[in-house]
């Protein structure tokens, strides 16, 4: 039966990794995976997870399976992380351990189709990819409403809004919780508000994917707007990765949490949750949500780990801001300061599908076909020749 089948087509974004792996430009850059790289081009281990990683070696005495929601302790800790100190909301909160935030939103996709009886999702135009990939794997059919803007380089909000105002009632409405991928444009607290209370008169239920909490403007800054959410009055549920803020993407660790009206109905909503896990991994492994759990949970810890969080964050918008400026001092004339209002890893640079294809065949320079950068692939020391080379593809 294997025999009659046909290559499928390579992800547009592991696939782009792959071909820049194959390449033998000694020069050449990879702008497109979506891994955080430090100053020397490199994917760090963090001081903070080191140190967690020795103790957890230390007192490590059993290698027996997880509860089915994962480590107790992983949970509430990402619960305070991600909600605060709001004690009635974290009453209607529960939270379950997942292999990285596909997991969790994979969890979420069976959970809203078969218990929620949900058959459509509605995602920005544009969104990271997988997002298709993932909803229309568990059978639910995923819509789009306006969110960047190309021309303008800015949040479409009064399009977004109105699309928003035109979900029928009951449909699942998918949100970025901070660093919108792939555009770097986020609602400021006011539109948040106003995204808040569109949903709640429409009676939507929220999946918020929260990717890159703390790489935006800080850990509370980024939580605000799914906390706003939270306290709108729909039901929630938020998929929290864990791979870029601490580093963890080997480790698979994340976190689903379900915000329900009140403590027994997110109880007996997090049952069908916990039938979905078992459906489709059983348990979560342990080490990645160790880790998390035990950084989140040491005061000392966790502020060397904020500390790191917050280079990485100042690191890459000097790198969005000396994109800008040596730009310019090559002599382009497009204007490209619209990349300094953007956050987190990833921007819409406004290079075309031509662009590049010459950024990739002449000079070994990879980026998504959408031109969404990662400007964490940025350094000092391969700036000039990105730009560089961008001035000669325009």
């Amino acid at each position: 039966m294997f025999e009659s089948l046909t290559m499928a087509p390579p992800d547009p974004i592991l696939g782009l990794t792959d071909a820049f792996n194959e390449d033998t430009n000694p020069k050449k850059i990879n702008l497109g995976v979506g891994v955080y790289q430090d100053a020397s081009g490199k994917t760090p281990v963090f001081t903070s997870v080191k140190k967690a990683e020795e103790r957890l070696w230390r007192n490590e005495g059993t290698k027996n399976y997880l509860a089915i929601s994962g480590l107790a302790e992983f949970d509430k800790q990402v619960q305070g992380l991600v909600l605060g100190s709001d004690t009635a909301l974290l009453a209607r909160a529960q939270t379950a351990q997942t292999p990285g935030g596909t997991a969790a939103l994979r969890v979420a996709a069976d959970f809203l189709k078969v218990a929620c009886k949900k058959n459509k999702i509605w995602i920005s135009n544009p969104s990271w990819p997988n997002h298709n990939n993932v909803f229309q794997a568990a059978g639910i059919e995923v819509g789009t409403y306006p969110y960047y803007d190309i021309t303008e380089k800015t949040l479409a909000f009064d399009a977004m809004m109105e699309a928003l105002r035109a979900i029928p009632e009951g449909d699942v409405l998918l949100v970025h919780g901070c660093c919108h991928n792939p555009s770097g444009m986020d609602p400021d607290v006011d539109q948040w508000k106003q995204i808040a209370a569109v949903a709640a008169e429409r009676k939507l239920l929220l999946m918020v994917d929260l990717a890159y909490l703390g790489l935006g403007r800080g850990l509370e800054e980024d939580a605000a707007g799914v906390r706003l959410l939270c306290q709108s009055g729909c039901d929630v549920l938020i998929a929290a990765s864990f791979s870029k803020n601490f580093g963890l993407y080997r480790e698979r660790t994340a976190g689903l949490i379900l915000i329900a009206q009140d403590a027994d109905a997110a109880k007996r909503a997090f049952s069908h949750v916990k039938q979905s896990i078992r459906a489709n991994y059983s348990n979560p492994p342990s080490h990645g949500g160790s880790v998390v759990a035990t950084i989140l949970g040491d005061p000392e810890l966790r502020q060397e780990w904020e500390n790191e969080v917050a280079d990485m964050r100042g690191r890459m918008q000097e790198m969005r801001q000396m994109f800008v400026d040596t730009l310019k001092a090559k002599g382009v004339q497009q204007d490209f300061s619209f990349l300094i209002r953007q956050n987190g890893m990833f921007s819409f640079s406004g290079l075309t599908k031509d662009h590049v294809k010459a950024l990739r065949e002449k000079y070994g320079i990879y980026t998504v076909a959408s031109g969404r950068i990662n400007v964490a692939g940025m350094t000092r020391n391969n700036m000039d020749a990105i730009c560089q080379a961008i001035a000669k593809v325009l």
